[in-house]
């Protein structure tokens, strides 16, 4: 029946009569042979549109306004504005009508003071009103705004058997809205809030819960302008409200005041331009099935009448109907454990799932394992191989959803779908509709339906459905045997009861949920049902056993069965210390978990008693104890999670409950456990309760990882489509497209807080070493001490017992510390720090721990502190030592840094701190980009040779990259001068330290004038006062190999020819000679190695003019990563660069000699006495910086590691032609002595080398000698790098032709040395001018 309330106080009475049954509205067309038309009896019809009428049946009239109708039970209630309430009956008026006036109901604020006099509610009527079935009464909002409830104390429903409790403050009462499921009564106030009331069981009072009320935090411009509220709707399954003003706007809230979302702000109020949208003014609104759609209709101001002409009717503009789409959480209506670690939100037609990525991380095994029918055994039900959680690459990867559309034959007679599931791994999905089930793999992509579409009808879902292992277990109601049941659904079997396993249940089930083994029902009567499941593999598929264990009534707590939101068997105990003395009950099921109406109500087993089990040896179950009393946990709680899992690293969090309370935030029921497994506190608690906020809803929790997941609402614009002043604009441009976006949180700073308030900081360390591993644990440090910063240093009022100093010394137990402070004050207001820095320390002594840890990046950090904190010749101070210490450690990038900050202090330029360095990262040259920043052409400077002399300083070492803005600025600065001192200050120190690779990764990297430096100290600290040495460190820094002699002799072998012919060819092989910085060679790419055609005929061992060579050939290799341990010659052999692939011979002529093997294992051992190829060209260019800075010593030490007879012979020319001093000349001659008798006695692998130099070194000893004479003692005014030293001809002239490099290198005493000659005579003849700061220079 219909029952219709007129505006003159009529209730009309309508009864809904079919026309007849073969006539219908609308049919649907099925194709020919559908087998659901086939097969299902009255599936046609039951899809058609009927055609109906509607009879009226009776015309009620009250002589007053109706102002509220409702519907209780079988009675129909009527208010009107007369303050009277008519009861009359649905079914016919025979028992006629009850009147009651409410001034005769007595009003009190709770049912105690029930005999105290009544209230004045004489002058007032109800406004609005609805029946809540839980609490077995009415919500009442009277015209005053004053709210209250009226209810029945007996079943006669006369006056004197009411009573009512109001709430008092309250006077802007507009509507109510009542919940049933959490027995709520939210009621709308003129000023924008809605209030919801529960009932306290003691008193009988109105106790306010929360308020659904707008936030100033949020909605800054609207939040005290909505005006009043309209309407509250509660969603069909009671888990949210929805809220509409006057002024217009939609806001939906969890059942506790968790916000979810609102019209009022952002993209929903204002236009893609930026104009302030007009909000929609909603009349009337109503949720559809299972919550997926809210029915709500608009009106406007102008859907009103409007009155024109008199010859023109008035009008009246119809409103418009809009329908809003919703998807929600599986946990809404199927609270099971499976669906705990996953966020699954369901659609009236698709599933949203975040576990999309496992697709990719399923290897074939896994895949062709679960994608066929053979049955996949299981060890041990309690292993962790069932049990594996996804990791959080596939729950964090990336913010979009995997979208499984639900089957469209399934949907076609089955919508919509009430319940949703997902198993443990995240990889298969089950869905229940009207009837039936059907379920998805993700690995396969296919559902699988019932065959027999007959079982399909026959079976409805009540009570939701649970994944164990690979079985879908669901409770059901058989419609042909009217019987209520427990089925097990194997999934890689089809899907048919053949395969299933039917349990008959005793009364209807409404909750269901899985543990382990086990399976726990909630019944309609109130009881609970344990069942334990065995799995059987012994037939061709695996089958499921169902056992009962234990029937708990529970009819004594619970009033009525639809106020149970949830339940879970756990593993959860008040004492925690029965897993110190029995482990094995740390994973058992201990407790039940109740979620009554928003109070979580636990049933834990008492132990008190002895521990026995069953003789029966059928039951392998350990029998079933008695329970304690319930206890109340916790209230407001909208959701529950636990695992079944188990961690000895982190069972804080394993064995923690957690808990979802709406506006409330989140709680953890946390466990405390004695340190060492020492005996606990008698005063101490087990357990403890901890509160906490966050920012998203809770829909899943990553127990291990301390992570909640979620989704939000994200919008989309896309009103530029229309014109906004258009009269007939759409009313869905008004809304923005929306969007559902996975969000994550981290949430265990907030645990580790409260932990801190309570004085449990040897809790907190406990919990926080053991999350220590995750990637995000510093970030987690971060936020809590920003957080308690925050908070403290902005407080108005003084704080008697300030944590900040307790988190400080909290966070120095991890070796974060520093960097953790450094990071909260950099994003952090300058005004706090002095705040932040009274409680962790002084920032000095903080940068010099820095220093003393090595953690230079966090140093630098600090240094921006103490740059805004002290004085700048404070920071001045911090800064050099930072420098010098990021010099000696090579952090180029920090170096960069440090010397932009220098000359910023100095010259007050440093307004913005400088960016934090980040980690270098490793350069594939090992730090030698020489020919990357060097910007030296030897084509160019060849040009320069007419007028003599070049500007070292501008040229040579003037860097191309970064670096150049440090020498574009004026060098003769006070603060130049001082970071210059401190530059070669550290070369200086590298050079004495003999460690050239970092002296040349130190020039290349910061633009280091290197040629100029050692130009000035050739005759200091570029000396080499021990050749031995220096020798020795140069293998061990370029990973060059000591030379090493072939086993047999072969002095009087055929060989030595050849041998001697290899010998020179390879010290020919200089790299010197190419075009390094016009880009044939580049340290970072392909190396061009030279391969060189001897001829056959012999070779003098002392001479240089005599043997004429074949053109030589380029053949380019690619670069390996050759780098080589110096070790015994077979080591150096088999990592030659040679085998490496770096070096090749080619010679058309050499495969034509006869080599005997012990030829054949000469060759090898010469091919491995050299190093890798990087290294060479790394030491041939050393050797050309020390020959233009005129660093003789240096020149000999590297033509002695690369073996290079050639360069020797350039180095005595060049003595032989230029000033030298007789210090230079005395410490060659000695060094080189040193070298002959350590290669004589430990070495002797260079004695080949020295005795094929033995004419070059005499004729040092003959320039020597003469050179000791009393003028050259007297002191030269300047000396010319021109007569110091004479590189080879092709260094003076464009060197592309090969031949030209051998041709040119071996005519040492040829046309080639008059040439030098010649050209050294010119240079002496023009003096051209030189600017101030320059050096006197030239290049021939």
């Amino acid at each position: 029946m219909i029952a219709v309330a007129t505006k003159n106080g009529y209730i009309l009475l309508f009864d809904i009569v079919y026309s007849g049954q073969e006539k219908y509205l609308y049919e649907p067309a099925y194709p020919k042979g559908n087998q659901r038309v086939k097969v299902t009896t009255g599936y046609k019809e039951e899809q058609c549109a009927p055609s109906i009428t509607v009879e009226m049946k009776k015309v009620l009239d009250f002589q007053a306004q109706i102002t509220s109708l409702q519907s209780m039970q079988d009675d129909l209630v009527i208010a009107t504005n007369d303050r009277i309430l008519h009861l009359i009956h649905w079914d016919g008026l025979t028992n006629g009508r009850k009147a009651i006036n409410l001034c005769s109901v007595p009003f009190s604020v709770d049912l105690q003071s029930s005999r105290g006099p009544s209230l004045d509610f004489e002058c007032v009527c109800i406004q609005d009103m609805e029946y809540c079935a839980t609490l077995d009464g009415f919500a009442v909002v009277f015209d005053d705004g004053r709210i209250g409830f009226i209810t029945p104390e007996s079943s006669k429903l006369t006056a004197e058997d009411f009573h009512g409790v109001w709430a008092q403050d309250v006077t802007d009462g507009t509507c109510v809205a009542i919940n049933n499921k959490y027995k709520l009564m939210a009621f709308g106030c003129a000023n924008g809030s809605v209030l919801v009331y529960t009932m306290d069981t003691t008193t009988g009072s109105m106790q306010l819960s929360h308020k659904l009320e707008l936030t100033p935090k949020h909605y800054p411009d609207i939040w005290n302008k909505t005006g009043a509220v309209k309407l509250v709707k509660w969603s069909p399954d009671w888990s949210v409200a929805m809220v509409t003003w006057d002024c217009g706007g939609l806001s939906l809230w969890s059942v506790f005041g968790a916000h979810l979302f609102c019209t009022l702000g952002g993209d929903f109020a204002h236009y893609s331009d930026g104009t302030k949208k007009e909000p929609i003014k909603i009349s009337s609104m109503s949720w559809g099935a299972e919550g997926y759609h809210l029915w709500a209709i608009s009106s406007d101001n102008n859907n009103q009448e409007i009155n024109s002409d008199l010859e023109n009717k008035s009008v009246i503009q119809q409103a418009e109907i809009l329908q809003f789409q919703f998807i929600k959480s599986a946990l809404t209506v199927n609270p099971c454990m499976n669906n705990q670690e996953q966020v699954l939100l369901q659609g009236e037609d698709r599933l949203y799932l975040n576990c999309g990525d496992a697709l990719q991380n399923q290897n074939s095994s896994t895949a062709s394992a679960n994608s066929g029918h053979q049955p996949v055994r299981e060890k041990n039900l309690l292993l962790d191989d069932i049990l594996i959680p996804q990791g959080l690459s596939t729950l964090l990867g990336h913010r979009h959803w995997h979208i499984v559309q639900i089957h469209s034959t399934y949907l076609e007679s089955n919508w919509p779908i009430k319940f949703a599931a997902i198993d443990h791994l995240g990889q298969c999905v089950a869905v229940a509709g009207k009837y039936g089930i059907a379920h998805y793999a993700l690995f396969t992509r296919k559902w699988k339906l019932f065959g027999n579409i007959t079982q399909e009808q026959n079976m409805a879902v009540t009570g939701g459905l649970a994944w164990w292992n690979d079985f879908i277990v669901l409770a059901c109601y058989n419609l042909i045997d009217q019987q209520e049941e427990l089925r097990l659904y194997l999934r890689s079997s089809n899907l048919d009861n053949v395969f299933a396993h039917i349990t008959k249940v005793q009364a209807g089930t409404l909750l269901i949920n899985v543990f382990r083994d086990m399976v726990i029902l909630f019944r309609a009567d109130c009881s609970i049902c344990l069942y334990s499941i065995d799995r059987n593999d012994n037939g061709p598929n695996p089958t499921a056993s169902v056992q009962v264990l234990q029937e708990v009534s529970m009819s004594r707590y619970i009033p009525h069965p639809s106020l149970v939101v949830s339940i879970t068997l756990t593993s959860v105990r008040t004492e925690t210390g029965i897993t110190l003395k029995m482990p094995q009950q740390a994973c058992a099921a201990e407790s039940i978990m109740l979620n009554l109406a928003g109070q979580l109500i636990m049933l834990q087993r008492d132990r008190s008693g002895p521990q026995v089990r069953e003789k029966d040896s059928i039951s392998k179950h350990k029998k079933l104890l008695p329970s304690c009393a319930p206890i109340v946990l916790a209230q407001c709680v909208e959701n529950v999670w636990t695992t079944c899992r188990s961690n000895k690293h982190k069972r804080h969090l394993l064995e923690a409950l957690w808990l979802s309370c709406g506006e409330a935030g989140m709680k953890v029921w946390l466990p405390l456990f004695p340190r060492d497994n020492r005996k606990p506190h008698s005063f101490l608690s087990r357990r403890i309760m901890l509160p906490f906020q966050i920012n998203i809803y809770p829909l899943a929790v990553l127990f291990e990882d301390a992570l909640v997941l979620g989704a939000v609402n994200e919008t989309v614009l896309y009103d530029n489509l229309y014109v906004h002043n258009s009269e007939n604009e759409p009313l869905e441009v008004l809304f923005p497209f929306c969007t559902v976006e996975r969000t994550s949180q981290i949430y265990l700073h907030h645990i580790l807080r409260q932990l801190l308030v309570r004085n449990l900081g040897e809790q907190a360390l406990l919990l926080a070493q053991s999350c220590a591993t995750l990637p995000y644990f510093p970030h987690v440090l971060e936020l809590m001490l920003h957080e308690v910063l925050e908070e403290e240093a902005t407080s108005r009022e003084p704080i008697p017992d300030p944590l900040l100093p307790t988190v400080a010394k909290f966070i120095t137990e991890f070796p974060l510390f520093l960097q953790t402070v450094v990071h909260c004050a950099r994003k952090t207001e300058y005004a706090l720090w002095n705040y932040l820095f009274a409680a962790v320390g002084n920032p000095k002594d903080l940068f010099e721990e820095c220093l003393l840890a090595q953690d230079l990046d966090t140093a630098a950090s600090y240094l921006i502190i103490l740059q805004n904190m002290e004085v700048p010749a404070v920071s001045r101070q911090h800064a050099t030592l930072l420098f010098n210490t990021a010099l000696e450690q090579g952090k180029w990038d920090l170096c960069r840094h440090m010397i932009r900050f220098l000359k910023a202090i100095g010259t007050g330029e440093l307004e913005t701190p400088p960016p934090t360095p980040t980690t270098q990262e490793p350069s594939s040259t090992g730090g030698f980009e020489f020919f990357k920043h060097r910007s030296i052409s030897f084509s160019q400077s060849t040009e320069g040779l007419s007028t003599g002399k070049f500007n070292l300083q501008k040229t040579l070492s003037m860097p191309s990259g970064p670096s150049a803005k440090r020498w574009s600025k004026d060098v003769d600065s006070a603060e130049n001068m001082y970071i210059d001192e401190m530059l070669w200050r550290h070369a200086r120190r590298l050079l004495e330290e003999m460690r050239l690779k970092d002296l040349s990764s130190f020039a290349a990297q910061l633009g280091f004038e290197l040629i100029g430096w050692l130009c000035k100290e050739r005759t200091r600290a570029a000396r080499v006062e021990d050749f031995v040495k220096a020798l020795k460190r140069l293998h061990k820094d370029f990973l060059w190999p000591f030379p090493v002699i072939p086993s047999c002799s072969f002095v009087n072998s055929p060989f030595k020819n050849v041998g001697d012919q290899f010998l020179k060819s390879q010290s020919m092989e200089t790299f010197a000679n190419s075009e390094l910085e016009s880009g044939i060679i580049n340290a970072r790419g392909s190396h061009i190695c030279l391969g060189l055609n001897t001829a056959h005929g012999e070779m003098d061992s002392g001479s240089f003019q005599g043997p004429q060579t074949q053109d030589a050939i380029l053949s380019p290799l690619l670069s390996k990563g050759d780098e080589c341990s110096i070790g015994s010659a077979t080591d150096l052999t088999e990592t030659s660069s040679m085998v490496d692939g770096d070096w090749t011979m080619v010679d058309e002529h050499f495969s034509t000699l006869s080599l005997t093997p012990s030829e054949l294992e000469y060759i090898s051992m010469e091919l491995a006495n050299k190093g890798p190829c990087k290294s060479q060209v790394q030491l041939r260019y050393l050797l050309h910086i020390f020959m233009e800075a005129g660093c003789l010593e240096w020149c000999t030490v590297t033509a002695l590691i690369l073996r290079d007879s050639a360069v020797m012979g350039q180095i005595i020319s060049s003595i032989q032609r230029s000033e030298i001093s007789n210090d230079v000349l005395q410490g060659i001659k000695d060094g080189m002595l040193a070298v002959d008798g350590w290669a004589s006695s430990d070495c002797p692998g260079y004695k080949p080398f020295l005795n094929r130099i033995k004419p070059q070194l005499q004729k040092l000893n003959t320039v020597t000698e003469e050179q000791i004479q009393p003028e050259a003692f007297q002191p030269s005014s300047r000396l010319s790098i021109s007569k110091a030293v004479e590189p080879p001809s092709p260094w003076s002239e464009d060197s592309r032709n090969t031949a030209s490099h051998v041709n040119s290198s071996q005519n040492d005493n040829g046309s080639g040395i008059s040439r030098q000659e010649d050209d050294g005579q010119r240079e002496e003849e023009e003096e051209p001018h030189v600017d101030e700061g320059s050096y006197e220079c030239s290049l021939s």
